[in-house]
Order: structure tokens, then C-alpha cells, then sequence
């Protein structure tokens, strides 16, 4: 379907390649499927997302009413420099994995956030160490995930526990969403004895997503090294999020998601964000799970545009 054109409601998306400049924000297709515990077809899921940004504009309202600004009360994403690095090919096993920490690196030398679009979570692992470099001693990690992603193997079911056998200080590992009836009792044992904060369902939703946030920053930044964010959309509820093969009933909803990744974002210290787990060939015919993840790119862009200090 075309969709119409006004010079006055420029659209989200269609961001240029790197040029010689700095830029905000790098973005960077990162298709991993091979690996997926669920037959997948998350290759597909780059190129879905890049066009359902066409659908969105690059203008929020300011959260705070009290702020005037110009254009009444709006933010404008289009005074972002965003430049769109294309996809990793073949982004599965050793060798591409090391291509795509290597995209990564290239990426966000020369950008203040980067976003990888997966793709399923194994493109976690080179995401957060093309990120992170040598500062994965210092580094933090925030997962938004109804799973764990501790399992053994090499797999979409595995990045947490690889990148803490990396380096990655257990310690400063968030979670949040974790679902019942999800993970095994053997990986939530190897959580808790790994150290790492839990933010179960429940919890999220008696404190409320600021407090969250403000934990998970605290937590995950403790050493003011770098935070990389996994944005799992089958954290949210089934019916949201039918294009994600392992989302559940009674996930989050659509809006706690975008404001979680908005919150976490604006935290000076989160460096690079993954969107992870979105089938695109399996969605719903209203491609409501894609058109989820590419708001979740809008509302990392939200996140750093609001960040303060």
C-alpha cells in the first residue's frame, strides 16, 4: 500500500548511509535465525522493520507539560543525525558473528547510540561486545525478556550466559520481565547464583516502570562503563506480539515496552540497544509485532533526544 505524502508530516525511517561526519544514532540490520530454539524466520525482520518506520513520524509531545519548546510542546527525532550502516550478511555461526561485531564496532565508533535490529537474540552476543570493546569489564547489561537466556549451547537461548563467560560482570545484569512458566527452575537457580538482578512480572508491574528504570541504571552502570539494552519483544503479551515466537499470555503490554525503552535509553550510559525475536514472516496480517519493534527503534531515538545533563 503507498502511503501519501505531505511536506508537512515528514516520515520515520529512510535514514541515509554513513557519510564523513559524526552521527546520534547508528543503525545496523543484524538478521541472526540459524540458532533459534523456535523455527524462525527473523532474517526477514530488518527490512520489515525498516519500512514500517515509513508508517511513523519522527515528532513526540515533550513528556514534561511544563516545558515549552519550539513547534508547541514537541520534540522533533529529525534534528537526529540517524545513518542506517545496512545489514551484516549471514550474521550465523563464528564467522559471522565476528562480521557482525565488527559492523558493530565500525557502527558505533562513530555514533552516541547504536541499534541493531535482529534478527532473534543471538545477535545479543556480538551487539553488546562490538559495543562494549575492552570495556566489557566495566560494562552493564539490561535485558527487557520474559526468558533468561542462560541456557547451554550456542543458541538465542544462550547470549546472557555467553556474554557473562566473556567477561561480563554477572552482578551487573538486569532483567526485567521475566515470565512464570517460561524458564526452567535450573537456569532461575543459575541466575540467583550468578548474582544476577531478577525483575520478575509482578515486580514490574506493583513498583512501576520509573522505579524499575532508575534500579536497572543504577544497577547495570555501577562501574560507568557502557550498558548495552536487549529489547526481547516477547516480554509482551501474546496478543501484542504474535510474531515472536516464544511470547506468552499475560506479557507486557505495548505501551509499558515503548516506555521502558524510552526510560532506559534516556540513562547517559546505555551505548547500544538491540530489537530482538521478531519474525516478520510469521506476524499478524496487521503486522502489529514489526510495527511494535519499529517503535521501540523511535523510542530509543525518543530516549536519547530526552537525555539531560
Amino acid at each position: 500500500m503507498s502511503l501519501s505524502q505531505d511536506p508537512l508530516w515528514p516520515r520515520a525511517g529512510g535514514w541515509p548511509a554513513p557519510g564523513p561526519g559524526p552521527a546520534d544514532v547508528a543503525l545496523l540490520g543484524i538478521g541472526t535465525w540459524r540458532t533459534s530454539l523456535s523455527p524462525t524466520g527473523a532474517h526477514a525482520t530488518p527490512a520489515a522493520v525498516r519500512e514500517a518506520l515509513r508508517r511513523y513520524s519522527p515528532a513526540l509531545r515533550h513528556p514534561d507539560p511544563r516545558r515549552v519548546l519550539d513547534g508547541g510542546g514537541t520534540v522533533d527525532l529529525g534534528a537526529l543525525a540517524v545513518v542506517d550502516h545496512g545489514d551484516v550478511p549471514d550474521p550465523d555461526g563464528p564467522a559471522g558473528e565476528e562480521r557482525a561485531r565488527a559492523a558493530v564496532a565500525e557502527a558505533v565508533r562513530g555514533a552516541r547510540l547504536l541499534v541493531a535490529l535482529g534478527g532473534d537474540n543471538a545477535l545479543t552476543v556480538p551487539a553488546a561486545l562490538g559495543s562494549w570493546g575492552r570495556e566489557i569489564g566495566t560494562a552493564g547489561l539490561v535485558t527487557l525478556d520474559a526468558h533468561h537466556d542462560l541456557r547451554d549451547g550456542v543458541s538465542n537461548g544462550s547470549p546472557v550466559r555467553r556474554l557473562i563467560e566473556a567477561g561480563l560482570d554477572p552482578a551487573r545484569v538486569v532483567q526485567i520481565g521475566i515470565a512464570d512458566f517460561a524458564n526452567s527452575a535450573a537456569y532461575g537457580r543459575r541466575a540467583h547464583e550468578l548474582g544476577i538482578r531478577v525483575v520478575s512480572l509482578d515486580e514490574l508491574r506493583s513498583r512501576g516502570v520509573a522505579a524499575v528504570v532508575a534500579e536497572a541504571l543504577e544497577v547495570a552502570g555501577a562501574a560507568s562503563g557502557p550498558v548495552h539494552l536487549d529489547v526481547d519483544v516477547d516480554v509482551c503479551d501474546r496478543s501484542v506480539a504474535p510474531g515472536c515466537p516464544a511470547s506468552v499470555p499475560g506479557g507486557i503490554a505495548a505501551h509499558e515496552l515503548r516506555a521502558l525503552v524510552r526510560g532506559l535509553v534516556q540513562g547517559r550510559s546505555v551505548r547500544s540497544v538491540d530489537v530482538a525475536e521478531v519474525d516478520a514472516t510469521a506476524d499478524a496480517p496487521d503486522g502489529r509485532t514489526v510495527r511494535l519493534a519499529a517503535l521501540c527503534v523511535l523510542e530509543a531515538l525518543a530516549g536519547l533526544a530526552l537525555r539531560t545533563g
